[in-house]
This record gives structure tokens, sequence and C-alpha cells, in this order.
């Protein structure tokens, strides 16, 4: 049996989905596991979907999540995180973004968003984590501060010290938005 564990970071492309992911894995790296970050990118630069996999454990041989397998989905977006439900172990936890980002079928009127997708996943059986994170990302000063907000949320559900992300930030954010993004994260953390 693998101790293998792994968090799918979703998103649309340009919300930090990528800084989110090389965060985490900067944690992970320092409290001794073998990491592996994998970046899959969909139409990214059009607002298309994007998805990083992060592996960890004392062995990792693929940085690849399967359907099924997926301790935890961290999504920017409602619908991407119902996307990728099927990614779920039955046991694992979402934490998502209350944001809803329209695809373009919804913006060319091909189709409507789904609606109460929060309350759909948790009928299939997910534990779901709410959150706002755009109005936390807000009053933490940026609107791009929402990768943050989400990893502060994340950081609750690891036994992990806060010193330990706050390291992390340091190595993965720019100087002069770290402040800010130490805001984000601890509103995340706190809401």
């Amino acid at each position: 049996m693998s101790d293998t564990k792994s968090v799918m970071i979703v998103g649309v492309g340009g919300q930090g989905t990528l800084l989110a992911s090389k965060m985490l894995g900067q944690v992970l790296l320092a409290a001794g596991y073998d990491v592996k970050v994998s970046e899959v990118h969909g139409m990214s630069q059009r607002g298309g979907s994007v998805v990083t996999y992060v592996r960890w454990g004392s062995k990792v041989y693929s940085p690849i999540i399967d359907k099924g397998e997926a301790d935890a989905v961290v999504s920017f977006e409602t619908l991407e995180a119902a996307r990728y439900l099927e990614w779920l172990k039955k046991d694992g936890t979402i934490v998502t973004n209350t944001q809803q980002m329209d695809p373009m079928p919804v913006i060319t009127g091909d189709a409507t968003y789904p609606e109460n997708l929060i309350e759909k996943m948790k009928a299939a059986g997910a534990k779901v984590d709410a959150l706002d994170c755009l109005s936390l990302a807000k009053k933490a000063g940026s609107t791009k501060a929402v990768n943050m907000v989400l990893m502060g949320r994340l950081s609750k559900y690891f036994d992990m010290p806060e010193e330990s992300w706050q390291k992390a930030m340091e190595v993965v954010v720019p100087p002069k938005f770290l402040e800010m993004n130490r805001v984000a994260f601890k509103l995340g953390k706190e809401a």
C-alpha cells in the first residue's frame, strides 16, 4: 500500500493555480517528502481549464493523479470543482472558491451555468469546504490573491506548522506582493 497523497489544483487560466501548486510543493519538500508537481494546461491563455497535480510521500513514482485518487481537489471556481469531482477519493475533500466564471458556451448563450453545484457535489458524497475567496482576496488587497486565500484554507487540512507555509510563500511570491499574500493566506485560514 502506497503512502502517496495527492492534491489536484484546478482553475481557469490566469487565476494563479501554478503559483499555488508551487507553494504546496515547497511546503511538502521542506517537510522531507518526495514531491512531484505536474502542470496540465488546457487553453490557459484563453480562460480555459488549468489543472496541476501535487503528489507526495516517501517515494513518488508518477506525478499523474488518476480518477478516484485525489485526497483533495482545490478549485478556484465552482464549475471546475464539479468537473473534477470524479478524481476525488471517496473520503476526499473539495476546497473551493464559490466564485463562478462563465465558460465560453455560457458566454455565447449555447449553455447555462449549472445551478446548485455545491449541493450536488455534497449529494455525490464529497466533503465540500466552500468559501468566497474572491471577497477575501479583495479584502487582502487584490483579486489576484484568491490563490493564497485557497492555500490558507487548504493548510487547515495539513498537520504542518504555519511557518512552513510562510517560508514556502517567501520562495514563490515576489517580495513586493508578500505582505498582501500573507494577509490573504491568513484570511483563508481563519474564515
